[in-house]
């Protein structure tokens, strides 16, 4: 009985070996089968990877917005104006209610094409505020004469109201590599006052920030008497005293009559 038991179990496990023998040579084939596939199609291999990867880069950037060109102050995600986000732009006119940008989306060979495509190209501008700054009409004039048509500025988004777009414009210096922020400048020349940054909490703290930072401009202007706070000369303000002077206009009348 014993020696009957051995023999069993050893044509058991022959039995076993010989069909994980067979399991394994089944895998090799379907693995050699596979690669032999993959060689003998190695383009279309490649293609479909190719597809696949763009097709998840366009997913991607149309979940982000990476490359969607905003024609209006709506289209705008939420979390980008939350985020202080920088869009770059085309100026198209400096006009009463504010500057006339239009968005210039960021460009992606091959993928700009694939999802612009079927869209018009569309030059509608958006309608943007200094964030922070009233101008006065020589502070809209300076504007105009620095801000080319078509020149390319970057707005910091910092709050949107219906259907403007309220934000620290900047814009590179001729022949320099370092940008300037518009608001900061149009202060500092004395050509705007500082306002309320709209849509902004008073109490936050990026509304301090602003206001600290364009303040420390607005005082720079009226340290050095620049536009608004331009002041008379010595003379003028003499010249000006004897002119409302009581006994110099007396003696003016005296010597018309005579």
């Amino acid at each position: 009985m014993p020696e009957t038991s051995r023999e069993t179990e050893t044509d058991e496990g022959k039995t076993e070996r010989q069909q994980r023998d067979r399991e394994d040579q089944s895998s090799r084939n379907i693995v050699s089968l596979i690669s032999q596939f993959a060689d003998d199609n190695l383009t279309l291999v490649r293609n479909i990877s190719t597809g696949l990867a763009v097709a998840g880069v366009v997913v991607l950037a149309r979940s982000i917005k990476l490359i969607t060109k905003f024609q209006a102050a709506s289209e705008i995600p939420a979390r980008f104006i939350e985020k202080n986000v920088s869009l770059r732009g085309k100026v198209h006119a400096i006009t009463e209610r504010g500057l006339e940008v239009e968005h210039v989306p960021i460009h992606v060979p091959v993928l700009s094409t694939l999802l612009l495509k079927h869209k018009g190209v569309s030059t509608s501008p958006m309608l943007v505020h200094l964030a922070g700054v009233e101008l006065t009409p020589e502070g809209r004039v300076w504007l105009q004469e620095n801000l080319a048509p078509a020149q390319t500025v970057w707005l910091k988004l910092i709050s949107r109201e219906d259907d403007m777009l309220h934000c620290l414009v900047s814009q590179s210096r001729q022949g320099s590599v370092w940008s300037y922020c518009m608001n900061d400048e149009v202060l500092r020349l004395g050509l705007a006052r500082t306002a309320p940054v709209v849509g902004v909490l008073p109490d936050s703290r990026l509304y301090w920030r602003l206001h600290k930072r364009l303040h420390r401009s607005e005082v720079k202007a009226e340290k050095k008497g620049r536009g608004l706070w331009q002041r008379e000369s010595l003379w003028e303000r003499a010249s000006k005293a004897v002119r409302d002077n009581a006994l110099f206009r007396l003696m003016r009348r005296i010597f018309k009559r005579n």
